[in-house]
């Protein structure tokens, strides 16, 4: 991870994109841990996290997550899955964040000078692309360790720099001997808020 001592670093969380490359890597957020670290790397001005929610009860699952993320240092950035039914009259459910991150990039590029993206979806490299013509560095934290890579060569390439996600779990994953019942509570609603989805056909 290059970073330099005192410039303004933000980070934008691609929630589905994260919970499902660790994953596939076999070890569990601290995001605690996660934004201690950053904060170490220079000023960090803010931490975005997107993600889709399914809203059919009164009382989500995932709620606890969306709180303590929300209470804990970070900008949550939600909004409604839709559901529809396609051709072949299976039941999808879509919650794409990509507008929002966008968004939210472009808007905080003056304020930057260090843009941390964890996802590694393809379709963030004219993003990345648009927001280095500011000025702005930009460091892709995703995965090429897991069968198969979940980074798109393409943004991998755009990007000033990629950190593979294996680097950083020394510093950002949680340790089983250190689990609380909230820890515990927070693992439980990340997977209904992302496993769930999975099995209705999600299209991210």
């Amino acid at each position: 991870m290059r970073c330099y001592a005192g410039e303004k670093i933000a980070l934008f969380i691609d929630g589905s994109n994260l919970y499902a490359a660790a994953r596939a890597l076999g070890f569990d957020i601290d995001y605690r841990k996660l934004l201690d670290f950053f904060a170490t790397k220079g000023r960090l001005i803010r931490a975005f996290y997107y993600t889709a929610l399914v809203e059919e009860q009164e009382y989500s699952p995932i709620r606890p997550l969306v709180d303590w993320l929300d209470y804990n240092g970070y900008t949550m950035v939600t909004k409604p899955t839709k559901e529809f039914t396609d051709a072949q009259g299976r039941r999808k459910i879509k919650g794409n964040m990509d507008i929002e991150l966008a968004v939210d990039l472009m808007e905080m590029a003056e304020n930057i000078d260090h843009a941390i993206l964890f996802s590694g979806d393809g379709d963030f490299r004219s993003l990345v692309e648009a927001v280095q013509r500011k000025g702005v560095r930009v460091t892709v934290v995703s995965t090429v360790q897991s069968q198969p890579p979940m980074v798109a060569d393409e943004l991998r390439r755009q990007a000033d720099h990629f950190t593979d996600l294996t680097d950083l779990a020394p510093n950002i994953s949680r340790s089983v001997r250190q689990e609380t019942q909230q820890d515990l509570a927070l693992e439980a609603a990340q997977k209904a808020m992302f496993e769930d989805a999975e099995k209705n056909d999600y299209v991210p």
